[in-house]
């Protein structure tokens, strides 16, 4: 058995619970990446659902509105962070999903480009399977840019961002991050709306959607459920045991799931 981003296919599931602690739930997926990296855990998939965070590139932290932006973040009651990986700022919170897939690689650049594609692929197939006509391209005007953005579509137009992806690598491992827009667009445009103007960024506010606009009633229960038995039909499980976390579980085939290395570079920016 292969997978589309040609990786593991034992992997350990952490879905973790609700935090207030924005910062922490950043850091925790570097944390994830360098045990992976060092071996001290198996190739894994985080899931949660974040507290809301308006996460800056590190382009962002450098131009001369950003204080104010982060200021304006602030004031919505989005925590304003600094990431290590992606573009431009993007906003998300607990109606959306965010997804950490991390794996151990001798040569964790190479392949940068072609997971990028294959995850595109596969979150707008997961989409799919709960009714969003979603394919993989930038919308023009897009918040936070980028060329594998997934796309919700109108009458076969791309009209709303609803996945924004992200890499970052160290020596021995990557990790690939996305999160899945699923409800409550409005609260995401009206801080994007703000924190953009500061940061003296266009864009189009009407580009930044949920999956629930296309979809009305899909929950990010659904979304999570889809994306697990996603997984389900390309990950398989070893049955002996592995040196995972005790208090991480296992993805098995299955879909029915209840929920020191130094750093190389940061690969492309969030797209």
């Amino acid at each position: 058995m292969s997978t589309p981003w040609q990786g593991a296919v034992d992997m350990a599931l952490v879905p973790d619970p609700v935090s207030d602690d924005a910062a922490a739930e950043l850091d925790r997926g570097i944390g994830l990446l360098r045990e992976v990296a060092a071996g001290d855990r198996p190739p894994t998939l985080r899931l949660y659902r974040p507290s809301p965070t308006v996460a800056f590139g590190q382009r962002d932290a450098r131009l001369p509105g950003f204080g104010e932006a982060a200021t304006a973040a602030t004031r919505h009651g989005f925590a304003p962070l600094v990431r290590r990986a992606g573009g431009r700022a993007a906003a998300y919170h607990r109606g959306c999903l965010v997804v950490d897939h991390i794996e151990p690689a001798p040569d964790a650049v190479a392949g940068t480009r072609t997971r990028f594609a294959a995850f595109g692929d596969f979150f707008a197939g997961v989409l799919a399977d709960v009714g969003v006509d979603a394919r993989v391209g930038e919308v023009p005007g897009e918040y936070c840019p980028g060329e594998f953005s997934v796309h919700g579509r109108v009458d076969g137009v791309p009209a709303v961002k609803l996945v924004g992806t992200a890499q970052r690598v160290v020596a021995g491992a990557w990790l690939f991050s996305s999160v899945i827009v699923v409800d409550d667009a409005a609260s995401l445009r009206a801080v994007l709306a703000d924190t953009y103007s500061a940061l003296g960024l266009a864009w189009r506010p009407s580009t930044a959607g949920a999956a629930e606009d296309l979809v009305p009633g899909v929950t990010v229960d659904d979304v999570e459920h889809a994306l697990l038995a996603a997984y389900a039909g390309i990950v398989s499980l070893d049955p002996r045991p592995t040196h995972a976390h005790p208090s991480d579980t296992r993805l098995r085939s299955d879909p029915v799931l209840d929920p020191p290395a130094p750093d190389t570079r940061a690969a492309s920016g969030r797209s």
